[in-house]
């Protein structure tokens, strides 16, 4: 650890590495979208960093996540690939970019690699996208998996709440997580759903679970970093844990700023630029 409590970088992490952390030491994920979080990131020492569709109601202020574009997620897949250029990306598939067939879902996909630098994807589903999966990894693209509570389809499955809780549920998504596991996945988010449900998904399948909301079994955990950070404004949920009200400061930070602009404090000499004697005599001789 250096003088700013940073972790050594490691190397990048692949998706054969990651899947082989079965079991072994818990992976770290965050969610983040921009170049100064993924270096922030890459320099604690973070597993994986995931472009998420989140960026829709983080960054853009939706009330979802459905009116994010690939474009979105490529142009912060960039950016988030220059900060953290040893660290594993993994940028997800948005709303309808992989629903209609896999011929569109591997384009798709194949953008989020080519032009966002992205190192393998991630989309939602379990039975129902495992042939989309299927497709994507024989194309050579690492897919991610996420069930559970899956955002894109929030509506459908009754808002963002706790999925699972019934003896029926529970088994459609044990049910999943075998059809992602089968189709390829390499791992899967298993997010906002009980504790013991998680356990069971996490000792039935091959491959490691990356829980959010989901208990202290899963192979790994997963937040959004402005959650973790105190920078919504949004109720985010029990699951996510505040590690720092930076929130708070940035605000106290902004109201001092104007009080200075506006009371002639700022700029003082400190921060302003000074001009030669001479030149300032001449210019001001030519005003006269």
């Amino acid at each position: 650890m250096d003088e700013r409590g940073s972790q050594p970088e490691p190397g990048k992490l692949t998706a054969f590495d990651i899947r082989a952390r079965k079991g072994g030491p818990k992976l770290s994920m965050l969610s983040l979208y921009d170049f100064p979080f993924a270096r922030i990131a890459a320099e604690a020492g973070l597993d994986i960093i995931l472009v998420g569709d989140s960026l829709g109601m983080v960054i853009q202020g939706h009330d979802s996540t459905v009116p994010v574009t690939l474009d979105d997620v490529v142009y912060h897949s960039k950016a988030v690939r220059r900060g953290a250029p040893k660290t594993h990306i993994v940028a997800d598939l948005p709303f309808l970019t992989y629903h209609i067939d896999s011929g569109r879902a591997v384009e798709n996909a194949g953008r989020l690699m080519q032009e966002g630098n992205a190192d393998s994807v991630k989309l939602e589903g379990g039975e129902e996208v495992a042939e989309r999966i299927a497709a994507l990894t024989r194309a050579g693209i690492p897919v991610m998996g996420h069930i559970g509570l899956t955002p894109q389809s929030a509506g459908a499955l009754g808002g963002l709440t706790v999925q699972g809780r019934d003896i029926a549920s529970a088994r459609k998504i044990l049910a999943d997580a075998l059809a992602v596991t089968e189709a390829g996945a390499f791992a899967m988010v298993v997010e906002i759903v009980p504790t013991e449900l998680a356990e069971a998904i996490t000792a039935s399948v091959a491959v490691p679970t990356i829980g959010i909301g989901a208990g202290p079994f899963c192979d790994g955990q997963v937040l959004l970093a402005h959650d973790m950070l105190g920078l919504q404004e949004r109720i985010i949920g029990r699951f996510a844990k505040v590690y720092a009200e930076i929130g708070d400061d940035i605000r106290k930070a902004f109201v001092t700023f104007g009080n200075d602009v506006r009371s002639g404090a700022f700029p003082d000499e400190g921060q302003s630029y000074p001009m030669a004697p001479d030149v300032v005599a001449q210019i001001r001789e030519r005003q006269t």
